[in-house]
Order: C-alpha cells, then sequence, then structure tokens
C-alpha cells in the first residue's frame, strides 16, 4: 500500500530538485523516492554490537588459510583438473 509524504520546502530548493529531475527524465516524484531509497540503503542496518560480534566469531575461526597468489593458483589448478576430467 503507498502512502503520500508531504515535504515543505523553500521554492528555490524545489526549482533546483525540479531541474535535477527533468535532467534525469523523471518526475520529481521518482526522483526523490529514488535518492531516499538510496539513502535508506546507505543507513546502517542492525547494532553495531551484533556486527563486531559477528567479526570477532568469524575471526575465531581457523581455518585454511595462504597467500592470495597460492589460493589463485590452487584455484586455478582445480579448474583445470575438472576440465581434463
Amino acid at each position: 500500500m503507498s502512502k503520500r509524504l508531504q515535504v515543505l520546502m523553500a521554492d528555490e530548493r524545489l526549482r533546483a530538485i525540479q531541474k535535477i529531475a527533468k535532467q534525469h527524465g523523471l518526475s520529481v516524484g521518482e526522483w526523490v523516492r529514488r535518492v531516499l531509497d538510496d539513502a535508506c540503503r546507505r543507513e546502517p542496518q542492525g547494532k553495531a554490537s551484533a556486527k563486531l560480534a559477528a567479526l570477532e566469531r568469524a575471526l575465531r575461526v581457523n581455518g585454511p588459510t595462504c597467500d592470495i597468489e597460492q589460493m589463485n593458483a590452487e584455484i586455478s589448478r582445480g579448474y583445470l583438473q575438472e576440465d581434463i576430467a
């Protein structure tokens, strides 16, 4: 369900927004929706403490590691072996 949002702003600001929207070939409403969607995506999701706890758990994992060159070489060898089989 859609809801209406009313925003009051100075005439000068509205004219600037209208100009930008027109340059993008969008209505003012569509341009504003896109800008607000982008702003919402940039906002942090979840609590910082939960993110830090997840990072700490990941750092405690004692998995196989190596430098990136060795890892890429092993991956490439694996692809080549699949092609041969």
